[in-house]
């Protein structure tokens, strides 16, 4: 199913907030609007992320007032600085918003300039999607006929330009005659798992069973699935993986109960800059955690801490899958030449 579409000044996102109950199109068009649904999360996924952030710099561009292509560039540089404020922790946002504005200031005026964040930002979704098709392709060699494989958080179309990454992995296998059945962790505290990555597998009739996140240990132990795939917001040259908050201790438990976990992102994803240490993670609203679907569900004065992400030491990492190949440890080698390698192609 499509996440995005793109009009003449505009764009269109599923509002992810109100699935699996409602269809509803967020129309955004103004800076104001992107921002608003990136950092409420109407929008979510990393890959996604950075792409509809790069049209919000885009359309920033094309709507500008701006009468010399330096006063161009630094009204987007504030775009850039407003929406990258939304979701600090990923790396798609900044890799994309980098990416359309790096365009901008390459090209030769003004107008060319304003075209040139146009057409970077069309780039950006296609190339995801090629992407994902790419690493739903490899990844699926990892699945066996007749397997289980326990997913984490949504890492389908709705989180991507489409196909999806970790569950563009798992769709692939099925496409490919491979039949599969996958366990969805619910995904505290916005249920992503549930209200998500169980609608888009029920829509695509791979068989699910979903199970609260504390039920990842059970069912690791009992023998229940013999792989794990989930997706990343950032991936470290280290091997180290920042992902939806939860994934640690699955992929801990996994190691515990000698069950493959894989990572599957683009190398878009991959940091090969940021030293662990300086990460910043997201804290997200305590109400996130103290409320569901707007009823409060623990006592009145209660505090919480709502972490959007966790990290998962690259130990407990079997392999990376990518668009470029799957890297295995160590890492920093393995990555650094993916990152240095030609893309390839989705038929490969």
């Amino acid at each position: 199913m499509d996440s995005i579409r793109v009009h003449r000044d505009s764009i269109s996102v599923v509002d992810q907030s109100l699935l699996p109950d409602r269809m509803v199109w967020l129309k955004l068009s103004s800076l104001g609007d992107f921002a608003k649904a990136i950092g409420s999360m109407k929008v979510r996924g990393a890959p996604l992320i950075g792409i509809v952030g790069a049209f919000g710099i885009a359309l920033a561009a094309k709507r500008s007032k701006a009468t010399s292509k330096g006063a161009l560039l630094e009204e987007l540089a504030r775009a850039a600085s407003l929406l990258l404020s939304t979701r600090p922790t990923g790396k798609n946002l900044s890799w994309a918003l980098q990416r359309v504005l790096d365009s901008a200031r390459s090209a030769k005026g003004l107008e060319e300039a304003r075209r040139a964040a146009v057409r970077t930002a069309r780039a950006i979704l296609e190339e995801d999607e090629l992407a994902n098709r790419a690493i739903g392709k490899i990844g699926s060699r990892l699945v066996r006929n007749g397997e289980s494989v326990l997913t984490h958080c949504n890492t389908g179309s709705l989180a991507t330009g489409g196909y999806g990454t970790a569950l563009g992995v798992i769709r692939a296998a099925w496409e490919g005659g491979k039949r599969v059945t996958v366990y969805a962790t619910e995904t505290r505290p916005l249920l992503q798992g549930s209200r998500l990555t169980c609608f888009e597998l029920k829509r695509l009739g791979i068989p699910v069973k979903l199970i609260v996140d504390g039920a990842a240990g059970h069912v690791l132990s009992a023998g229940l699935v013999s792989k794990v795939f989930v997706g990343a917001d950032r991936v470290l040259l280290s091997g180290h993986v920042i992902n939806k908050v939860g994934t640690y201790p699955i992929a801990a438990l996994a190691k515990e109960n000698g069950v493959p976990f894989y990572v599957a992102a683009p190398t878009s994803t991959i940091d090969p800059e940021t030293p662990v240490e300086k990460v910043s993670l997201e804290y997200r609203d305590a109400s996130e955690v103290l409320t569901l679907q707007g009823r409060r569900i623990a006592p009145k004065g209660v505090a919480a801490l709502n972490p959007a992400f966790d990290v998962t030491p690259p130990k407990f990492v079997s392999g990376i899958v990518t668009e470029k190949g799957v890297a295995y440890p160590p890492f920093r080698r393995s990555l650094k030449n993916l990152l240095e390698k030609p893309k390839r192609p989705v038929s490969a």
